[in-house]
């Protein structure tokens, strides 16, 4: 089955240029239909904040002129794929890490500064918040991704070994950060074992569809939207990433057909998270739609 072809990237045309933000149809472009990098560049300039991070709903779950941890990871990776994550915005971003980096090392998961402006209910806002796995393993990753090189790397690459090292009870999106750390930490034999852990407990926690004809076999976790599972290319949605290791061939194969049959009539996706404000699930569609095609071209 050839899952990524010119129709569906069309379908998905189609669905961005209708309802997509100027920073979306940008990204798009450059990755489908030979764009500009500058131009993702510039689309991406006024979510920046003077303090160095990013905001203005970039993630559209949480809104306000602040900046917020997943705001600038979000910026940082679109920075890395047009080969940008360099000079003073990704200095300037980490120095905003630095500035609300806890006391543990890690970036809390939502900076308190959020909590005048409306966000998603599932962003619980703490006045002295600790560090979280999911956003600091996610920044770190895209870090070394990238090659960069500075002391806050190593503060928070140890808070994320030792939280990854003693991780228990844990949930897809978690998992997934951990993950993207692993897939690009410098320390690859450390990685790979590590890696094969945290697919153990994905495996004994239920946290995947192994077969997309079993949903009922997979757990949503706690907290999670009421069919809100992940799938096999939740985990693998590269070819080189340590999570493919986790899946047979055979589940590999099930979880890439699931997805390209889910692409709906408008070209997006299924957006399976909660959805809290009619503005926030619509922003959300075409970054979907866009890690979908991503994901399945990866594949092929």
């Amino acid at each position: 089955m050839n899952r990524f072809t010119a129709d569906r990237v069309a379908a998905t045309a189609r669905l961005v240029w209708l309802t997509a933000r100027v920073v979306e149809q940008r990204r798009f472009e450059y990755l489908f239909a030979e764009g500009s990098a500058e131009a993702v560049r510039a689309a991406l300039d006024p979510y920046r904040c003077a303090d160095g991070g990013f905001g203005y709903a970039l993630e559209p779950d949480s809104r306000g002129p602040v900046s917020q941890p997943l705001h600038t990871w979000t910026a940082l990776e679109m920075l890395t794929e047009i080969d940008a994550a360099e000079g003073p915005v990704v200095s300037g971003a980490i120095d905003y890490l630095v500035s609300i980096t806890r006391p543990d090392g890690g970036v809390p998961g939502v900076d308190p500064s959020l909590r005048p402006y409306p966000h998603a209910p599932w962003m619980p806002i703490d006045d002295e918040p600790p560090g979280a796995l999911l956003t600091t393993a996610l920044l770190a990753g895209t870090l070394h991704r990238n090659k960069i090189e500075h002391p806050w790397l190593d503060r928070a690459g140890a808070f994320c070994w030792d939280r990854i090292d003693a991780l228990g009870e844990t949930h897809p999106y978690e998992v997934q950060a951990a993950l993207h750390f692993l897939d690009h930490v410098p320390e690859r034999q450390r990685a790979a074992s590590a890696a094969q852990r945290l697919g153990t407990l994905v495996r004994e926690q239920r946290l995947v569809v192994l077969d997309p004809a079993r949903p009922e076999d997979a757990r949503v976790a706690p907290g999670y939207a009421p069919g809100e599972l992940h799938h096999v290319y939740d985990y693998a949605r590269t070819p080189e990433s340590l999570g493919c290791s986790w899946f047979s061939g055979a589940e590999l194969a099930r979880g890439l057909d699931h997805l390209a049959d889910q692409q709906e009539e408008d070209g997006g996706w299924p957006v399976r998270w909660r959805e809290w404000a009619p503005g926030a699930h619509l922003e959300a569609r075409p970054r979907v739609a866009i890690e979908a095609l991503l994901t399945l071209r990866a594949h092929d």
